[in-house]
């Protein structure tokens, strides 16, 4: 960071220093209410930051307004009862009521509560998030707010809404504040989000509320970061004076700070003091120190400290652990080796010197697993202590961590071997690990571990197991599967049968996926919204989805989202399209559905041919205030493809996707419509466009451009000339160089064209290009001159194409029978002319 922006932090802490020197105690904690605003004005004046408005909207410029903000977030946050039910009166004070009133959880019976809980737990199951937890989802909720709101109208708004603004929303705002200033290189924006994240801090303590690591922990890392030392100090003194019991941890950032300005001195003296110091009291302290060093590279004071302290006076097995990361970190065997000896001769715990030789050994920098496995048990061998279970769960999460989970199976047999049971939480990990890797094979060896070792089983383990010989199409085996774990008293669940149910229609299979709703009432087991959402997408008929439906409200099950999607695409694919178009009508569709559903309509309308109804529902859409699905968008403009002149309408479908991924989908098929109605300025704005949005990502870039060179490779020569256009705009307008694959692409629709003048100016794009000739580019330019008629340039392009390859020669005759024949009855045509015109001239 320049010196301007660290010289405004150093005035924005001072300031607020004395902002905290004045301020009073106060244990009292109360939900936080809107600030006054003379509260407001005069922090801002001692802060000489008129200019970091709090209130102001977080990005510069513009300023919103707050009561429609609140609006707009009340009718996020609080789901509204639906408006056409029609169950209760409203009264007219009721209706005059702003959207902030509105509690914070609103009524829900409980039939439509416990459906929406189900309906939640299952989409997560069926995405592998477990990395979503609670926190996770309200942090994403509070950057939503933050990023629409700003962090000042943010707590503002949590107020009006009910919810007290506590610790966990202080702590959420305050890391966007500083991620923030982390992002960005503009001076004011670091000093604005910054001060705002000070103004939260105090806020806090004027609250009463405490001041633990979470709060302080990403402040004063940024701190540190800037290496501001003063500014450390300051918040450090703040922040023992509000908890006394934080001064051991904040040794901790301590010695970061130190080791980031590198104070040799402060380094050294640290160091020693952790070596030299003894007193019960100071332990954590110390080894809060000894942790910050640890996550070092100072290779020497590292091992000073090792040899010189008496490891085994540390009051954890995490701060020991710690060192000999430190030690394999930095390939530092021999001290490890002594260290560990000196355990061993102590009569230390077995089972924690197995952790710390398993902490060494995987820190060891490019080790390979296979060179870990033995390094590890020769240790073992040499210390003469046996593995633990906690030791062997670090190595199979550390071999995960690699994708090596085949080695990590062979080492939970060695773990169950030795009489150690894997907790369910690792076997779930590499379950999922599998999951993203698709190796759905190593289920049947999972599987016997399983069943051989007795290992304890829960839903989800047994969920994914069956679904992994679904996806190796292997249903026989599922049925197997679920058999075997009842006998092992684990009952079956509808998720293991929707596992197996939707794998059968995945595979067209509809008598298999049928098959499996008997399989369940054979074992009792109930249907769920899922299941009846599989059964209703691939009905074949009108009765059949009557029928579904019917055994649903018979079964209690709740229609939830995905059932009226499907009872839209059902009724579709049965041509029953009016049905479909009444499906929006049901009074039970919650309000923030009905445009999620609609936009289905709109998809299964115009993929049936009724673009003009699609465009009604569409506009009905518009005038509500909504958005289009980008999905429902994506069908509009490949209905619209089809047609010519359509190129305006196609531009302003794509205006309204605001997703990445399906907005580049549709600019590339507007692209190709473009190309393929020859309108090459319209396709380079496009193109400038992604060059925008990519910048720094030049395979997306080239990936497009490879595909659109291969639709013109496949037109013949159609579109030959939009190709070369094309070409000669990359390099001029968008200043990029053609990928190889669009070289290769224009030199065969230069050969299918019989164009071999352009065939030669493409032939010298490669070495302009910087590409090297290669096979295909020989066999390419080789068809080409034989199209042209060229024999002799094409003779001499042959001698050059290596031919020890039967590919390569099967390709060569392919294009000798199909040219020289060609040529041979060019030739024959040519001799006649000659003929006649000798006759005639006899």
């Amino acid at each position: 960071m320049r010196a301007p922006t660290v010289r405004n932090l150093c005035t924005l802490s001072a300031l607020f220093r004395s902002q905290l020197k004045t301020r009073k105690a106060n244990t009292n904690v109360v939900p936080f209410r809107k600030p006054s605003s003379e509260s407001e004005h005069d922090l801002r004046s001692e802060l000489h930051l008129s200019e970091l408005d709090l209130a102001r909207d977080s990005s510069q410029g513009g300023l919103v307004d707050e009561d429609a903000d609140a609006t707009q977030l009340s009718a996020i946050l609080c789901a509204t009862q639906d408006k056409r039910s029609g169950s209760e009166e409203v009264d007219d004070d009721e209706k005059g009521k702003s959207a902030v009133d509105i509690p914070w959880i609103p009524d829900l019976s409980h039939g439509n509560l416990l459906a929406k809980r189900k309906e939640v737990a299952r989409e997560r199951k069926q995405k592998w998030i477990y990395k979503y937890t609670s926190d996770d989802r309200f942090d994403r909720l509070i950057k939503l707010c933050a990023d629409k709101l700003g962090t000042g109208k943010t707590v503002n708004v949590f107020g009006h809404l009910g919810r007290e603004t506590g610790v966990k929303e202080y702590n959420a705002l305050i890391k966007m504040c500083i991620k923030k200033a982390r992002a960005t290189d503009d001076e004011f924006i670091a000093v604005r989000e910054m001060s705002k994240a000070f103004h939260l801090f105090k806020s806090m303590m004027d609250l009463g509320y405490p001041v633990e690591e979470q709060t302080y922990g990403p402040l004063l890392r940024y701190i540190i970061d800037m290496g501001l030392v003063q500014e450390f100090q300051l918040f450090s003194d703040v922040i023992k004076a509000e908890n006394p019991g934080s001064a051991s941890r904040l040794g901790y950032y301590e010695m970061l700070l130190w080791l980031r300005v590198d104070n040799e001195e402060m380094i050294r003296d640290i160091c020693e003091y952790v070596t030299v110091e003894c007193s019960e009291d100071t332990i954590a302290l110390r080894e809060s120190y000894l942790m910050a060093l640890c996550e070092s590279d100072r290779k020497m004071q590292i091992l000073d400290v090792a040899r010189n302290i008496d490891i085994t006076k540390l009051s954890s097995a995490e701060s020991i652990a710690n060192i000999f990361q430190s030690l394999g970190r930095l390939q530092m065997e021999s001290v490890a080796d002594d260290l560990l000896l000196d355990l061993r001769a102590r009569d230390h715990d077995a089972d924690n010197i197995s952790n710390f030789i398993v902490s060494y050994a995987v820190n060891i920098p490019n080790l390979a697993v296979e060179d870990i496995i033995p390094k590890i048990k020769n240790m073992h061998e040499l210390l003469e202590v046996l593995p633990s279970s906690s030791s062997y769960e670090k190595l199979i999460l550390h071999c995960c961590g690699l994708d090596k989970v085949g080695v990590a199976l062979d080492i939970v047999e060695q773990m169950c071997e030795a009489g150690f049971t894997l907790s369910t939480e690792v076997l779930q990990f590499i379950l999922q690990l599998c999951e993203e890797s698709y190796e759905y094979i190593l289920v049947h060896q999972i599987y016997s571990i399983i069943c051989h070792y007795q290992l304890e089983l829960n839903g989800e383990i047994c969920r994914c197991l069956v679904h992994f010989c679904v996806r190796m199409k292997d249903f026989e085996g599922a049925y197997k599967m679920i058999g075997d774990l009842e006998e092992m008293n684990f009952k079956p669940t509808t998720n293991m049968y929707n596992a197996i149910m939707a794998g059968s229609f995945r595979e067209k299979n509809i008598s298999g996926g049928l098959r499996v709703l008997k399989h369940m009432q054979g074992a009792n087991v109930k249907p769920d919204s899922q299941t009846f959402y599989y059964l209703i997408c691939n009905c074949q008929t009108e009765e059949d989805i009557i029928k579904y439906c019917e055994e649903m409200k018979q079964s209690g099950v709740q229609a939830t989202k995905q059932i009226f999607m499907a009872l839209i695409n059902s009724y579709a694919a049965c041509g029953k399209l009016e049905k479909a178009k009444q499906v929006v009508l049901d009074p039970n569709i919650p309000n923030k559905s009905l445009n999620e559903i609609k936009s289905v309509l709109v998809s299964a309308l115009a993929s049936h041919g009724q673009l003009s109804e699609a465009l009604l529902v569409y506009e009905e859409i518009k005038k509500a205030g909504h958005n289009l699905e980008p999905k429902a968008v994506i069908s509009l403009i490949e209905e619209f493809t089809q047609f010519k002149g359509e190129l305006d309408g196609l531009l302003l479908l794509l205006k309204e996707v605001s997703d990445l991924d399906y907005w580049v989908d549709g600019c590339f098929k507007v692209i190709m419509y473009c190309i393929q109605n020859k309108n090459l300025s319209s396709a380079i704005l496009l193109f400038k466009q992604l060059k925008d949005k990519f910048e720094n990502d030049e395979i997306v870039m080239e990936a497009l451009f490879d595909a659109v060179f291969s639709l013109i490779a496949a037109s013949k020569s159609t579109h030959l000339q939009i190709g070369l256009d094309l070409l000669w705009a990359i390099k001029d307008e968008l200043g990029l160089m053609p990928s190889r694959q669009c070289l290769d692409f224009l030199l065969s629709a230069c050969a299918n064209a019989g164009d071999l003048n352009n065939a030669r100016l493409i032939w010298r794009e490669y070495e302009v290009a910087g590409f090297p000739y290669n096979v295909l580019s020989y066999l390419r330019m080789y068809q080409a001159l034989l199209a042209a008629g060229d024999d002799r340039s094409a003779h001499f392009m042959l001698k050059k194409i290596p031919q020890d390859d039967a590919e390569v020669c099967s390709v060569i005759i392919a294009c000798q029978e199909t040219y020289n024949g060609l040529n041979s009855m060019g030739e024959k045509k040519k001799q006649g002319k000659r003929k006649k015109k000798e006759k005639s001239k006899t």
